[in-house]
């Protein structure tokens, strides 16, 4: 089962909000909301103030027009390719372009359907994923006309740095962000800026501009890496036990007869499994809590089942028949999870699967 607490992402981005004061601050729901449920987590947000959203690719963004009220607003972060171009004018979807041939055929589109749809630009600052190099924004700054065609609405970037405070990027970026700013602000006074993502928020000020972009942080994972964890835990995930076993002799578990364990020893065989996305994000041998006791999985874990040594539980084996163990909560959180394996919150998050049930609930309490 996985729980998941909208009242905790609820109050993580009223938080952010409160620390942007006076940026607006979007909610980004890509990849399902990192697998928590874009629909559930998007309309949440709207309850508490959220109305600009930002989704990866146009399949996810037409799907949130279809689950977001009417008065959202919408943009594509992985940008067009070849052909979507009208589809999104249709939509109401805003695309962030990122190179100088997205802007060419978007602008041959809009003017060939005669729609002022709105766009937006992303510079690439520092990240070099997506965006224009400083020098193509230059450029295409010089024909006017091109630009004003483009009919741009948010002028964006993204930090590649902003969870080590100290490090100098973040001012170059800053600073290379600014002077494109500093560009635009004459031709499009009413155009808006955004730079920063969960971490870039507790930058300061300067990083905030118009709008901030927070994922990670609405999510749980810490967006201050080296220091306590100022968001809520939102997600609580429990593996049901589907039979207990106790070893009369010595006996191998699991694939490969990898791992031994003596007689006497009990073990207590769980659902879920690497296809449900329990891998190495949760560790080679996933930690776990028992009636209030760690225990630990043993052995190879398989497609559909990880099997744990719960020697160490009291309990006979008909009591703990449709009992769980926990291993994501607020002991096992996603950053002590993403320290102990080398893994990335956004890595546990996103690889959830989709067998498991989700059950929302709106809780002041964490999950």
């Amino acid at each position: 089962m996985l729980t998941i607490n909208l009242a905790a992402i609820q109050s993580n981005w009223l938080k952010l909000q409160n620390i942007g004061a006076n940026a607006k601050v979007a909610g980004v729901i890509k990849a399902n909301a990192y697998g928590l449920g874009a629909d559930q987590v998007g309309n949440a947000l709207y309850q508490v103030g959220c109305r600009e959203f930002f989704f990866a690719s146009i399949d996810e963004a037409l799907a949130g027009r279809f689950f977001l009220p009417s008065d959202t607003t919408i943009y594509v972060l992985g940008g067009i390719q070849v052909g979507d171009e009208p589809l999104l004018v249709e939509s109401n979807l805003i695309p962030v372009l990122s190179s100088l041939s997205a802007i060419d055929r978007w602008v041959k589109v809009v003017t060939s359907l005669g729609s002022n749809a709105s766009s937006a630009i992303k510079i690439n600052t520092g990240m070099t994923r997506f965006g224009l190099d400083v020098w193509e924004f230059e450029s295409l700054f010089n024909d006017k006309n091109l630009l004003r065609a483009i009919n741009p609405v948010l002028l964006m970037s993204h930090l590649a740095c902003a969870d080590e405070q100290a490090h100098p990027l973040n001012q170059r970026q800053l600073s290379q962000f600014s002077n494109c700013v500093q560009l635009m602000r004459p031709l499009f006074p009413n155009i808006r800026y955004s730079l920063s993502n969960s971490s870039g928020i507790f930058l300061g000020d300067k990083w905030h501009f118009d709008l901030v972009r927070p994922g990670a942080a609405l999510y749980g994972i810490n967006p201050l890496p080296n220091s306590s964890n100022p968001m809520l835990s939102v997600l609580h995930l429990s593996l049901p036990i589907v039979q207990v076993r106790k070893l009369a002799a010595e006996e191998a578990i699991g694939y490969g007869s990898s791992v031994t364990l003596p007689a006497g020893s009990r073990v207590a065989v769980v659902s879920g499994g690497y296809a449900d996305g329990l891998h190495r994000s949760l560790g080679f041998q996933p930690e776990g809590i028992l009636n209030g006791k760690l225990v630990r999985a043993i052995g190879r874990m398989s497609m559909d089942s990880t099997i744990f040594d719960i020697s160490a539980i009291d309990l006979p084996g008909d009591q703990l028949l449709g009992e769980s163990i926990d291993v994501i909560n607020s002991s096992l959180s996603l950053e002590y999870l993403s320290k102990k394996n080398s893994s990335l919150g956004y890595e546990i998050l996103t690889s959830l699967g989709a067998r498991f049930k989700r059950k929302y609930v709106h809780s002041d309490h964490h999950v």
